[in-house]
């Protein structure tokens, strides 16, 4: 039983990450504009109050995109730890979900000097909670 239950935890794992991929190669074909961030910002927001962090994360991305596209580093650093934090909520959830992937989401943000210090918070205090889990 246990077995079966870590291949169907690989195999949640496989496709959240191909999906993550898909949405990316998706999002890459759009432009860079104003609009396409505050859709981005808006479908992320969307999807978080609706519980599917996956969806949100994937808009986090592409927020992320646009901001970095746009020459705003200090919305990039913003949308890196909402990105992450969807990670840490899908943790919360499943204890088996990785938090590698937003470590590294928050370190590049840390390293973003525009980022205000309201941001900077948070991005230490989400980092806090992902080094608990990881010890590299």
């Amino acid at each position: 039983m246990k077995k079966l239950y870590v291949a169907f935890i690989m195999l949640s794992l496989i496709l959240f990450f191909v999906g993550c991929w898909l949405f990316a190669q998706e999002q890459e074909n759009k432009a860079i504009s104003w609009e396409n961030w505050r859709e981005a910002r808006e479908m992320a927001e969307k999807y978080d109050q609706e519980g599917d962090y996956t969806k949100a994360l994937q808009y986090y991305l592409e927020y992320v995109r646009q901001a970095e596209g746009l020459g705003r580093p200090d919305l990039v650093a913003w949308g890196k730890n909402n990105a992450a934090y969807m990670i840490i909520k899908q943790h919360k959830q499943d204890p088996a979900t990785d938090l590698r992937p937003a470590k590294k989401l928050l370190e590049e943000a840390l390293a973003i000097t525009e980022a205000s210090e309201d941001c900077k918070i948070k991005l230490q205090s989400n980092l806090a909670y992902v080094k608990m889990f990881i010890t590299d």
